[in-house]
């Protein structure tokens, strides 16, 4: 479930956001590996330069009132994976997040 979050989130904000309501393309990669279960998952998109990773993660001891509108999804997504990582490289942003899965 919280790949399905993270995933989710990321893939609206980069169609909401990246392209300034324009049109535009994302690919999304992903990679599994067995041993031990892990899935690696790219979002590549030609949108304008935008680190996510580069703001301050909201503050969640203030009330909802008095918080900033903005960063909570991507505070969630960095908290729900095992690592995230972002480049702007040959014209494109590429998110990448990574999740290694237990299983019981």
């Amino acid at each position: 479930m919280t790949i399905n979050v993270a995933v989710d989130e990321l893939f609206g904000n980069i169609s909401f956001y990246a392209c300034d309501g324009e049109t535009g393309s994302v690919a999304i990669q992903v990679d599994v590996e067995k041993a031990p279960l892990t899935a690696t998952i790219s979002f590549i998109d030609k949108g304008k330069p935008f680190d996510p990773l580069g703001t301050d993660d909201p503050d969640t001891s203030s009330s909802l009132e008095q918080r900033k509108i903005g960063g909570l999804g991507i505070f969630i997504v960095k908290k729900s994976v095992d690592d995230i990582h972002y480049e702007y490289k040959d014209g494109q942003n590429i998110l990448t997040i990574k999740k290694t899965f237990s299983i019981n």
